[in-house]
């Protein structure tokens, strides 16, 4: 397994971090248990998860599943770098979502009882919340840091201009502020490279990536009917959208001789600035599987046809569309 700092932190984390969402609804419990022992056999210490994964409304069901597999002991608590999130409806009260300190305070505290620790050691925010000031937001963010109860700050699904907010207003405040973000990235999916990724090296955040597969179109066609989440309308439709790139690109796959899914994971891996995917598993095989990325390295010519297939906005923000 290979290591890397997050962000501008100390802290090392693994190349790829195992995304629970899953867990709960596609994952028994069981299996759960046994992704996460195998990640941690693999080397892979960096697992994410959030309050509302789990499908049921206010019960945090994946927290809770990840909550007793670290009560096994074996040091599973001190192997592992926990990230968790808040923003999303815990309940039907007005202050049971967004980022008010009363409900970062709450939430924080229920994720804890939850995952059964005493401490988070990424809280990312899952959404930007535009109807609070970020003065509040990180009075409360600074008041679980002081206790002990956070270690670091992240945010997920800002717009640069978002960051660039949030860390300047932690900077007046002499709080380190945001340390990673959590983005959609892929191949079929490259708007962060205009501003986000560039925000992101400027201001020494660690990047994310959720979905990286875009939602199982990277993982190869579809074959058969199934209740999975691949074969369900809205990956169909994805498939539809991209069909004449998809072909392009399975049959450069196998050229190289490698799953759709680790030529993804390994273009990703390449990219400036991206800290760790996140695999979304459903079973232990294919979390084995995605190691083949670490192992796979992609050449120069390789990423100049990935490239061609699937182009991106061809540069940052504003010379991607100006000169």
């Amino acid at each position: 397994m290979e290591y890397i700092n997050l962000g501008r932190t100390g802290l090392q984390v693994s190349r790829l971090c195992l995304g629970t969402m899953n867990f709960g609804p596609m994952t028994s419990e069981a299996d759960s248990f046994a992704m996460m022992d195998k990640a941690l056999e693999l080397g892979i210490n960096f697992i994410d998860t959030a309050n509302v994964y789990g499908q049921k409304k206010g019960e945090g069901v994946t927290e809770n599943i990840i909550g007793r597999w670290l009560a096994q002991g074996g040091n599973r608590r001190e192997r592992v770098v926990l990230a968790t999130k808040v923003f999303g409806s815990m309940g039907d009260g007005p202050n049971e979502r967004a980022l008010s300190a009363l409900h970062i305070r709450r939430a924080c505290e229920e994720s804890l009882r939850r995952l059964r620790t005493d401490h988070i050691d990424l809280y990312q925010m899952h959404h930007v919340e535009r109807n609070t000031p970020w003065e509040e937001i990180w009075q409360a963010m600074e008041q679980l840091v002081h206790a002990g109860k956070v270690l670091y700050v992240g945010s997920s699904n800002f717009a640069a201009w978002n960051i660039v907010q949030a860390n300047e207003t932690a900077k007046r405040r002499n709080f380190m502020g945001l340390v990673s973000e959590q983005s959609l990235y892929n191949l079929t999916e490259r708007s962060i490279e205009l501003e986000v990724l560039p925000a992101c090296r400027a201001y020494g955040l660690g990047v994310i990536p959720w979905s990286p597969l875009a939602g199982g179109a990277l993982c190869g066609a579809p074959k058969g009917a199934g209740k999975s989440r691949r074969t369900s309308d809205m990956i169909r439709a994805r498939f539809e959208k991209f069909h004449d790139q998809l072909k392009k690109y399975e049959a450069l796959c196998r050229k190289l001789g490698r799953k759709p899914a680790i030529v993804a994971l390994s273009w990703l891996l390449a990219q400036p600035g991206v800290t760790a995917p996140i695999t979304g598993p459903r079973t232990v095989d294919q979390l084995v599987e995605s190691i083949g990325a670490l192992k796979h390295k992609l050449d120069v010519e390789t990423l100049k046809k990935l490239d061609e297939i699937w182009p991106g906005p061809g540069n940052q923000a504003p010379e991607a569309y100006a000169w």
